[in-house]
């Protein structure tokens, strides 16, 4: 029987060549996006699942505010580490990374900054499972100034030879600079890591040149995670931290600064973490929601399709249900025959589409930025669900011929009485309606996701990112020796119009700092404001609106020693209503005691994700950044003719620069990735929709040929007959726009809440959703009336 089933499947296929290239192609194409983003998910919370001790490593999460629980760092100090594996036994291993450095490495005249590198622990191989390939990790960052690279890393130095007790010389990064000895290569680490690097050093480097910051509780330098038995019990843990806190923490500096903190599984650190001051990059875990959902409603519309076509297709064989029960067969037989035709179809539909999926990987991997190997692709729990979910596929699709068709009387059926069912009817337009509903709200979707992340790359950040050329010397002693000198050279280049050193530029790394601050009262009280380090002309330099006061000036000498600027935001932190009212208002911050001496606009020097964080600017020496205004817009000669005077200035640092407006909206990456994914899929979804309102409008144009040929032999237009054959579909598109504005609406606005700045959504997004698929029907339903209504009537009249 499965063999004359198969034989009745492939004759059909082979009948109706358009109507099974619709069918099968669209359900393939609906698999194979259901496929690649099932593959996406599954490698979005993989992350760190390679870790052998995952479920008992936890990192410590620092607190500094005790008014905002929420407002967590990672980033923290050093000796709650040793504090915690000395205190409690429940502890077994801690392991520490300092904060990311850039290091210029040098071996055999070969320089490269590298921009992944992180002093640690010696425990760290024993915590996380990072295999080395040479060396011994008990021992490897146990001695000052060792160092273990990774595998690419260390071909990029030494090729193929084994580098361990090799040395190589890191220049210019202040507690790097010294010469290393190489004494481990590990494999690099997998991309589904919250944590990746390019280069470990031991601690005891970075002790030998600042050792009094590990016993500082309030000094930020540090990750700090820690390795628990197998009974811990977190809630338990975390009810001893006051006591530890107050053993630890002297009464009066605890009574000056507020400090805690709390533990977070590493099992939810790269999905669930709000932290700030990651490691490395974070996931989303209502992306992951998001593709989720589109994945089904493109299987959903995969599936309506083929489950139409199907029911549309098999009235036609009633008669051969008819005979077929005449001579004797059973309805169980003949529902055995439909649905495994239907699973057949399906079968051939999941091999097309895992084709295509395959096809697609590399596609995917582009957009992602991820690498997707096969190995993902034939992971036994994905094909489970695909295969699964195309069974199913198949069993819907095949129910309704099946069940019905089956139950048909002969005698009504041979005698011509059949007509397609209300019933029957009915389903189809439900389903073309559900199909557009989620098209449309696709569509209004994809309009608000492009639009935000277009106001967020152009929005005016409140300083001037355009045309700024950033040249990174890193703490280069020799460069910060002249570099007055070397401000002006580049001054004197017709492309520069202005110069500017700091220690930070928007966008990259800043620090925050223990400020003492008078109160309008007159107490001097402490906050933790974020600082930037910058020369007397950065405000200027970056056109940063004054509001009050005044800005850094070469006029005021005493800039450097004791003032001190601030933003909006930190003048309503410290309790202030207007910026002039903290004019001459007395600070402490690092060492520094003087007056505030000017208020500047809030700028956005964090992405738009978060609102606007009080910072204070001071006048510093020093600093790794010169940002250079470029005057002309052609780029290229401007870049090199920098580069050569950068060459004859500092021709030991290599020339690293990049442009402001691009790094700064690189912190977008993960949303332009989102936007591009999110946007192709819905399109795909929309052009599946498509393929089956298209095979739709092709049978009802078929069951209506006869009528179509009447009405033009009685005189109706061609305009009259495309309106008559597309009218209904259109009726069913409107009450599709009407259900997809409000669940649209809501889940848009609830996207919308992750970001501190946003569009509002607008009427005009569904009235344009509306529009494009109500034209996308009209179009695809109205080349199929405009063919029927310019055919031959006699051809369809000729047998009456």
């Amino acid at each position: 029987m499965f063999k004359n089933y198969l034989k009745i499947a492939w004759r059909n296929i082979l009948k109706n060549k358009g109507y099974s290239i619709i069918n099968i192609g669209g359900l393939a194409i609906g698999l194979a996006c259901f496929l690649l983003i099932a593959i996406f998910i599954s490698n979005e919370l993989s992350y760190d699942n390679y870790h052998e001790k995952k479920d008992s490593v936890y990192r410590v999460i620092h607190h500094s505010n005790a008014d905002s629980p929420d407002d967590a760092w990672v980033w923290g100090n050093a000796p709650v580490g040793p504090a915690l594996k000395s205190d409690f036994p429940e502890i077994i291993e801690k392991a520490q990374f300092s904060g990311r450095s850039d290091i210029l490495l040098e071996y055999n005249n070969r320089k490269f900054q590298e921009g992944d590198c992180f002093y640690a622990d010696t425990s760290v191989f024993n915590v996380f499972s990072w295999p080395l390939i040479n060396g011994d990790p008990k021992t490897a960052l146990e001695a000052p100034y060792s160092i273990v690279l990774t595998e690419t890393t260390a071909k990029k130095y030494f090729g193929n030879e084994n580098p361990v007790g090799k040395t190589i010389e890191g220049i210019g990064g202040r507690a790097a600079d010294g010469t290393y000895t190489v004494t481990g290569v590990m494999k690099d680490v997998p991309q589904n890591s919250h944590f990746s690097f390019d280069v470990l050093m031991s601690m005891s480097s970075f002790y030998q040149t600042r050792p009094e910051i590990f016993d500082s509780w309030g000094y930020v330098d540090f990750y700090t995670y820690v390795l628990v038995s197998n009974n811990f019990d977190q809630t338990a843990f975390e009810s001893k931290i006051p006591d530890f806190l107050k053993k630890h923490i002297e009464p009066e500096v605890a009574e000056q600064y507020y400090y805690n903190f709390s533990l977070e599984s590493m099992n939810k650190i790269y999905l669930y973490s709000k932290a700030d001051r990651q490691p490395g990059e974070t996931g989303s875990l209502s992306n992951i929601y998001i593709f989720a959902i589109i994945g089904l409603f493109i299987l959903i519309i995969a599936s309506i399709n083929f489950m139409n076509l199907a029911t549309a297709r098999s009235m036609e064989r009633a008669k051969e249900v008819g005979i077929r029960k005449v001579i004797g067969a059973e309805r169980k037989g003949l529902i055995y025959q439909f649905l495994g035709e239907s699973l057949i179809l399906v079968l051939f539909a999941s091999l097309l589409g895992l084709l295509l999926a395959f096809l697609g990987l590399p596609w995917l991997s582009s957009l992602t930025g991820k690498a997707f190997a096969m190995a993902s692709f034939i992971t036994a729990p994905i094909l489970l669900l695909y295969f699964g979910t195309t069974l199913l596929t198949g069993f819907f699709a095949g129910s309704y011929p099946a069940f019905i068709l089956s139950g048909f009387k002969p005698v009504r059926v041979l005698k011509g009485a059949f007509r397609t069912s209300a019933q029957g009817a009915n389903l189809r337009k439900g389903l073309v309606i559900l199909q557009f509903s989620i098209s449309i709200a696709l569509i209004a979707s994809t309009v608000v996701v492009y639009y935000q992340l277009g106001f967020m790359l152009n929005k005016d950040m409140g300083f001037a990112k355009d045309q700024q050329l950033i040249l990174d010397f890193n703490w280069d002693g020799e460069v910060l020796n002249n570099v007055e000198a070397i401000k002006g050279e580049f001054l004197a280049l017709a492309d520069v119009s202005s110069v500017s050193l700091s220690r930070t530029v928007p966008s990259s790394h800043f620090p925050a700092a223990g400020t003492d601050i008078e109160t309008y009262e007159g107490n001097m009280e402490n906050f933790s404001p974020y600082i930037y380090e910058v020369d007397n002309n950065f405000i200027q330099h970056y056109k940063i609106d004054v509001v009050a006061g005044r800005a850094f000036s070469p006029d005021f000498p005493t800039d450097s020693i004791s003032s001190l600027i601030i933003n909006e935001a930190a003048v309503k932190e410290f309790g202030y209503n207007d910026p002039n009212q903290i004019i001459g208002k007395k600070f402490q911050q690092w060492g520094r005691e003087g007056s505030i001496v000017g208020v500047v606009k809030d700028f956005n020097y964090i992405s738009l994700h978060s609102e606007v964080a009080p910072l204070t600017l001071r006048q510093v020496p020093y600093g790794r950044y010169l940002s250079l205004r470029i005057s002309s817009n052609n780029y290229k000669d401007a870049i090199t003719a920098i580069e050569k005077k950068w060459n004859v200035l500092a021709p030991h640092r290599p020339f690293i620069y990049s442009f402001l407006d691009e790094a700064f909206n690189k912190q977008y990456i993960s949303d332009i990735r989102f936007r591009k994914l999110f946007t192709i899929f819905s399109c795909l979804a929309i052009f599946i929709a498509c393929l089956g309102l298209f095979g739709l409008a092709t049978y009802s144009a078929m069951l209506r040929t006869k009528e179509i040929g009447i009405r033009k032999v009685l005189g109706a237009n061609v305009s009259t007959i495309v309106a008559l054959l597309s009218k209904d579909f259109i009726k069913l598109v409107g009450i599709a726009i009407l259900i997809a504005i409000p669940f649209s609406w809501y889940a848009m606005r609830q996207w919308l809440n992750e970001y501190a700045y946003k569009i509002d959504v607008e009427w005009w997004v569904f009235l344009l959703a509306g529009a494009i698929a109500l034209s996308i029907a009209i179009a695809t339903v109205g080349f199929h009336a405009f063919k029927s209504a310019n055919n031959n009537p006699i051809k369809s009249l000729r047998t009456e």
